[in-house]
């Protein structure tokens, strides 16, 4: 199954042919409807003007994403087929997911005193502060961290580096570590490599201003609540050229 959502995001309709058929769950030969994964909520997928009422995909290769649809869909293999995605969920996922670990990344640099202009590798992320878990929703995304103090005294220093790679603009770089395992990856040189199978916007500048809330999780767990100022997603005629 090839995954049209990591080679362009911003892919809003497909043309794809059904592969499999299981009762009411269906396999499509390509796709764009991102399913749940690392903490990313699911695309909202329509086929034929059907929507999907959910989707899964497979822990192991070859990595297959199963989605569910209601009775009566009609849907026989080989039969091709459009899919589309709500292109405003999925341009706010991307951008909230981004935001998300971004601060995931400050947080590794503040708290492992990493110099200006060396870059965070994969296996120095979760040393000195330790993630315990995220979510990243199309109203707004949490991340929660091992920590025994008020995260909040944090915020000024996060959204000033938050900030100064915002205005930047820099270009995400995108990739596979493992492509048999399908383990990918976002980067921005000299700041992070970070490990992630979701879907990310091109650059920086797409993903706008923040804020971020100080809430508690649990005992010696702070957890960080991340909301886009810009409440409109931003058009597709809007982003550069791909």
């Amino acid at each position: 199954m090839r995954k049209v959502f990591w080679d362009n995001p911003y892919q809003q309709s497909l043309e794809t042919k059904v592969s499999q058929v299981d009762g009411n769950v269906i396999v499509f030969s390509e796709t764009i409807g991102f399913s749940e994964c690392g903490g990313q909520e699911s695309d909202v997928v329509t086929v034929n003007d059907i929507r999907a009422i959910s989707s899964h995909m497979d822990k192991c290769a070859p990595f297959l994403i199963y989605y569910t649809f209601p009775d009566g869909h009609g849907f026989v293999p080989g039969k091709n087929v459009i899919m589309k995605i709500d292109w405003l969920r999925r341009n706010r996922l991307m951008r909230l997911h981004f935001t998300c670990e971004l601060i995931l990344v400050l947080m590794n640099r503040l708290f492992n005193e990493t110099p200006e202009g060396v870059e965070l590798k994969p296996e120095e992320i979760d040393t000195v502060i330790k993630k315990r878990g995220a979510h990243i929703a199309e109203t707004g995304a949490r991340v929660d961290f091992e920590c025994d103090v008020n995260i909040a005294v944090y915020f000024p220093k996060l959204l000033e580096e938050y900030n100064k790679i915002i205005s930047a603009d820099l270009p995400i770089e995108k990739g596979f570590l493992d492509e048999f395992n399908q383990i990918r990856f976002w980067r921005l040189p000299n700041i992070a490599t970070v490990p992630c199978g979701g879907t990310h916007v091109h650059s920086t500048g797409e993903v706008g201003l923040i804020e971020l809330k100080r809430d508690r999780a649990n005992k010696g767990v702070e957890r960080i609540r991340i909301s886009l100022k810009d409440c409109h997603p931003q058009s597709p005629s809007h982003l550069r050229d791909l």
